[in-house]
């Protein structure tokens, strides 16, 4: 299966997908306007390890909330993960078991040699 979760309105999420062509076969799901749902939230667990490696820090809503002053649990990172998109790591690329979260250089060429091999 290849799958990419990403933003629509993401420059970043949108270079990253342009850079990833030809996108043949490959399913993308606009993660604001198609929610995630609980299973998909667990099976990117499963792949990355921890809910805290698909979590974004970034995320203005992280400082808003105040969350950065809390310890947060692998509970809380998928709570939060489901109640707003913007605390996903984007892009979240999925290649026949593999996962790569995030935009570094080093991420997106491994996404990309595993899409393109």
């Amino acid at each position: 299966m290849k799958k990419i979760y990403h933003l629509g309105s993401c420059s970043t999420c949108q270079r990253i997908l342009k850079e990833l062509e030809p996108l043949d076969g490959v399913q993308l799901q606009e993660i604001k306007s198609e929610p995630m749902t609980a299973a998909q939230v667990d099976e990117m667990k499963a792949l990355s390890g921890s809910f805290e490696s698909l979590f974004s820090k970034r995320a203005m809503l992280f400082r808003q909330k105040g969350l950065h002053e809390k310890e947060l649990s692998e509970k809380d990172y998928r709570e939060l993960i489901l109640e707003h998109y913007t605390f996903l790591k984007r892009p979240v690329i999925l290649v026949d078991g593999q996962i790569f979260v995030g935009n570094s250089k080093k991420t997106v060429q491994a996404a990309k040699e595993a899409l393109h091999p």
